[in-house]
């Protein structure tokens, strides 16, 4: 072993702040890579631009140096998530690695994919020297939402509403803009950048009308648009502005969530956005459906009927769906609460 542990933990971490670089959205996770020399020099790092693009271990070896260093011959790699091995748009990292000479790999998280899988063994086959496991936890952390999406077959489910402190999401007349202030609207527009899908609702559609885009705070697109998704049965009307949003659209024709959401994965989709009404939200709740939870609390008062959410399959008290909080965030006078499902479901109320 040419590193010690505590340097491939310190490379490790460099390698996971490479892969911090490459985009939340596309399809494919976030994943560095450095290489070393026999004293633990870096000599070349990269990381995954996306899908298409070379993966961090290819992106990596084109980096180095020829007049420096001729060939990877006797490097080690240090990725932060297996070497895959499958042929999509590009070729297998595990094989790239073998053919550049590479004599060790350390990697942080197994590749969960039924198809990029394998790529450790291998690399073991060819006589490479392979560890695996090292800051898994980080990495872990790091890359949470694609690797549920990925194990799960679905994808990560991130649901938002905004209300007053009194859990309202309209007046009783049906108006809602504005509860919140511009700060948090804008901080929506940048979750929804950050996404794959955005879902609504066919009658969020038929209401208002949204045009579900992500812009910036002059009102300009960014340059990453989720594609809106529409849950029911009603088709969206010809003239509505979905039919010209630029990420396309997809109308489901269901109300079968479930089914909804493995359609979307089976489209390379592993982050959706649920940004519907009262209905569609409380109908992914009550499927447990929800992987996290964005509350925008306004200091406002509204009262009358219309709540954030419905029904959610909670008839007493013991069933409620305890979260767990994991972020709060101040944006102007509202504030933002970030929430997954709890490892306990069930807590004494006060």
């Amino acid at each position: 072993m040419t590193q010690s542990s505590v340097t491939d933990a310190t490379l490790m971490r460099h390698a996971l702040s490479l892969a911090a670089h490459g985009p939340l959205t596309g399809g494919n996770p976030r994943v560095g890579c450095v290489l070393v020399d026999a004293t633990g020099t870096i000599v070349a790092e990269g990381w995954h631009r996306g899908a298409g693009t070379p993966h961090a271990e290819v992106d990596a070896l084109s980096k180095l140096d020829a007049a420096k260093i001729p060939s990877a011959a006797g490097l080690t790699a240090v990725v932060t998530l297996e070497p895959c091995n499958h042929t999509g748009r590009t070729g297998p990292c595990s094989t790239a690695l073998i053919a550049a000479g590479v004599v060790r790999v350390v990697y942080a998280v197994s590749d969960p994919g039924a198809n990029s899988s394998g790529g450790a063994d291998q690399l073991r086959d060819a006589g490479v020297e392979v560890e695996g496991g090292v800051l898994a936890t980080e990495v872990e952390a790091f890359i949470h939402p694609w690797l549920t999406a990925v194990r799960r077959g679905r994808p990560w489910v991130t649901a938002k509403w905004a209300s007053s402190l009194d859990g309202r999401a309209a007046a009783a007349d049906g108006s809602s803009q504005w509860i919140t202030g511009t700060a948090a609207r804008q901080r929506v527009h940048e979750q929804r950048a950050d996404s794959d899908a955005i879902i609504v609702g066919t009658g969020t559609v038929l209401a208002d009308d949204p045009s579900l885009t992500a812009r910036g705070d002059a009102g300009e697109l960014m340059p990453h648009q989720p594609v809106p998704v529409v849950v029911g049965i009603r088709p969206v009307p010809p003239a509505a502005k979905l039919r010209s949003h630029p990420a396309g659209l997809i109308e489901t024709h269901s109300r079968d969530l479930e089914q909804v959401l493995a359609g979307l994965f089976g489209r390379g989709i592993r982050r959706v956005f649920v940004e519907g009404g009262p209905g569609v939200a409380s109908a992914f709740i009550a499927g447990g459906l929800v992987d996290e939870y964005l509350v925008y609390l306004a200091p406002t008062l509204i009262g009358g009927p219309a709540t954030a959410i419905g029904d959610i399959g909670v008839g007493s008290i013991g069933e409620q769906r305890r979260l767990a909080i994991t972020a709060i965030e101040r944006l102007g006078d509202d504030i933002l609460v970030v929430a997954r499902a709890s490892t306990s479901s069930t807590s004494e109320g006060f």
